[in-house]
């Protein structure tokens, strides 16, 4: 991917410092997983953009050419954000369809436990596992358009027909649901309504709300864009730094 950007904006290859102008490309000049990470500084500020679309990966590869997002390459990444003093905060944009839970969860629960600034932004859709992720961030946006899907946990693959089976899956939404619920305002009550409902998805269950109604009800904290995500992590980052004049020379 070709950066485009303004003279008063630096966007470096890794986000642990390393200025090598090398990329690594496809033969054919496609993208590689790792452009979906870039670092952006304007005006004094720095901020680490990661982006997470299509199927999010987990100890399986998906076949193509469905797009995935690789959770063994976001780790990294976000381990380097963190530990790299340079970085200011951390844009999360997602435009996914869900997948692996427990891959899912995994990222939810680092950019939760990490000490520096972050918004999320959800363009097009944040659906199933993505929505842990979009409210684990500090502040959480979506655009009017976007939509979120919500449903109970699905599994593939051989299913042993015992008890055990069915609280296996119920422990696995247990952890998904209680996650959305520690990170966001929206209640338990309805949270469970648009999961198991049989009346808003054909042949489904479950429930697919706009940007509006993601708000509305406390799932998702702001209906904003891009600007707006980021005058709010420079809002953030501003607050979280101490005031120059405090500390003493």
């Amino acid at each position: 991917m070709k950066a485009k950007y303004s003279d008063n904006t630096k966007i470096n290859n890794s986000i642990d410092g390393d200025d090598n102008e090398s990329q690594e490309e496809h033969p054919d000049n496609t993208p590689t997983e790792r452009d979906a990470t870039s670092i952006s500084k304007a005006d004094g500020f720095s901020i680490c953009t990661i982006l997470i679309a299509g199927h999010i990966e987990g100890h399986s590869s998906v076949s193509p050419p469905m797009k995935a997002t690789k959770y063994e390459r976001i780790i990294p990444e976000l381990v380097a954000f963190q530990r790299n003093p340079d970085l200011d905060g951390l844009l999360i944009i997602l435009n996914t369809v869900g997948g692996d839970v427990e891959a899912g969860l995994a990222l939810a629960e680092l950019v939760a436990s990490l000490d520096k600034p972050t918004v999320s932004l959800v363009l097009g859709g944040g659906h199933s596992i993505g929505i842990p992720i979009a409210v684990a961030a500090q502040t959480s946006f979506i655009v009017k358009s976007a939509t979120m899907t919500l449903h109970p946990v699905r599994t593939g693959g051989v299913i042993i027909g015992a008890e055990q089976s069915f609280e296996y899956i119920m422990r696995m939404q247990d952890r998904v649901t209680n996650f959305i619920l520690d990170h966001s305002s929206v209640s338990k009550t309805a949270l469970n309504r648009l999961i198991y409902s049989n009346k808003e998805l054909s042949g489904d269950i479950g429930s697919l709300i706009d940007g509006e109604r993601a708000v509305k009800i406390g799932l998702i904290n702001k209906v904003g864009g891009l600007v707006d995500a980021l005058n709010e992590l420079k809002s953030i980052t501003k607050r979280n730094k101490p005031d120059p004049s405090s500390v003493p020379t």
